[in-house]
């Protein structure tokens, strides 16, 4: 049996770019997404994750309002800029990156795993437009956004935008979910009712995201900018973020 490669068809999610797309989201994937919380250990510190009920709350509004609409509206303004071949909105779209993230924690949780990512694609599949942007990115002292790098390796492997950007965007709050299931803590079970419970807000996420242009980007997070910065001093923690 033989597995489709890239098929040039955007439109059409081949076997081969799902299995690409799924090994790049896999927790198996090294770019050390498990070690972030996204703030979500201080909210739970401070009571105000307890629950199934009030961590699904949570994760939605992450996806509607903070760095779940900041980084899809990125992935996709990347995923276009390679179908494009305009190298040049790519490296504007990385600097962008760099102006949306509220604590220096959530800049490092976007830049650590983004250099993970370029490094693991480069040394598995080699050099190509993901590379190029990255080594532009460190000449003008900046490094990779998770999100953009993510976006660009999708075009790359002409994988869908609305393909791409559901599993990314569904491989975050899945890790969000992951997060809480070790800290509240809550069962395996509540954790996937959770995590199921927000298919209706990663759709929707993915919908205004693609019909989001940059220059109407913006965020309305405060209180998870809020915790990201209080678990900067957080006594105990488990997670970088």
């Amino acid at each position: 049996m033989t597995i489709d490669g890239p098929s040039h068809n955007p439109g059409h999610l081949t076997s081969g770019g799902l299995m690409r797309l799924m090994t790049w989201l896999s927790p198996s994937f090294p770019v050390g997404s498990y070690s972030y919380s996204h703030g979500v250990e201080y909210a739970v510190e401070d009571g105000r994750i307890t629950s199934s009920a009030s961590l699904t709350t949570w994760i939605e509004g992450v996806l509607e309002f903070g760095a779940g609409r900041i980084d899809a509206v990125l992935f996709c303004a990347a995923w276009r800029a390679v179908r494009d071949g305009d190298e040049n909105a790519l490296v504007d779209i990385g600097v962008e990156a760099d102006c949306w993230r509220g604590t220096s924690e959530m800049a490092l949780e976007a830049t650590s795993q983004g250099r993970a990512f370029v490094s693991t694609v480069q040394k598995v599949w080699g050099d190509g437009m993901l590379v190029r942007w990255a080594d532009k990115m460190r000449a003008d002292d900046r490094l990779p956004s998770y999100p953009v790098a993510v976006g660009i390796a999708a075009a790359e492997a002409d994988v869908p935008l609305r393909d791409a950007l559901t599993a990314f965007l569904h491989a975050m709050a899945a890790n969000l979910v992951s997060s809480a299931v070790r800290l509240v803590p809550l069962g395996q079970t509540d954790g996937v009712r959770t995590l199921a419970s927000l298919d209706k807000a990663v759709a929707s996420a993915v919908e205004t995201a693609m019909k989001t242009d940059l220059v109407d980007l913006g965020s309305c997070a405060p209180m998870v900018d809020w915790t990201s910065m209080k678990h900067e001093t957080q006594y105990t923690r488990l997670f970088r973020s």
